[in-house]
């Protein structure tokens, strides 16, 4: 069964009360957070966020990439931040397969070649952090005061840790 009628349920509830149509574009911490789209990861409850306070970017592994740089920037320039925090998290997915594993099981089940696409796959943690960490670091569209911090995140006890650079 879908879940869509139980989102269009809670989302009904949701706008019947919803009190934030007031809040500005702009993050009033100017702030951004860029985290692994884990479901098991509350970025708003582990960092104390509450609506409107940071941009939140989240994709597999947490990791700085291409797409994420370009939310950064827009984020910067348009919207005012001044720093990111990267939170990458003990036991992530990314850890647990290579590029080419995933790519022949991609092949396997799809039947189509995945060879030119990099999933970004990781066997060190704190490596990816410091890696997304020294690309927000070397990027000309970011100004040198733009700062950025790295975390790890324990799944088993919601405490981070800072990562090192």
């Amino acid at each position: 069964m879908s879940v869509v009628p139980h989102i269009r349920d809670a989302n009904q509830a949701y706008a019947s009360t919803f009190a934030n149509a007031g809040l500005a574009a702009s993050p009033v911490r100017r702030f951004a957070v860029v985290t692994c789209m884990d479901a098991r990861l509350d970025p708003a409850k582990f960092l104390g966020l509450e609506p409107g306070d940071a941009n939140v970017i989240r994709n597999a592994g947490g990791l700085v990439t291409d797409d994420a740089l370009r939310s950064l920037i827009i984020s910067h320039w348009h919207l005012g931040t001044q720093e990111v925090v990267v939170v990458a998290h003990e036991g992530c997915g990314m850890l647990a397969f290579s590029n080419d594993d995933f790519r022949r099981t991609l092949q396997e089940q799809t039947g189509h070649d995945a060879g030119d696409i990099d999933f970004l796959a990781f066997d060190d943690l704190e490596a990816a952090v410091q890696a997304s960490m020294k690309r927000v670091r070397e990027c000309p569209f970011l100004p040198d005061s733009y700062g950025v911090t790295g975390f790890v995140y324990d799944v088993g006890t919601g405490a981070i840790r800072q990562v090192r650079d």
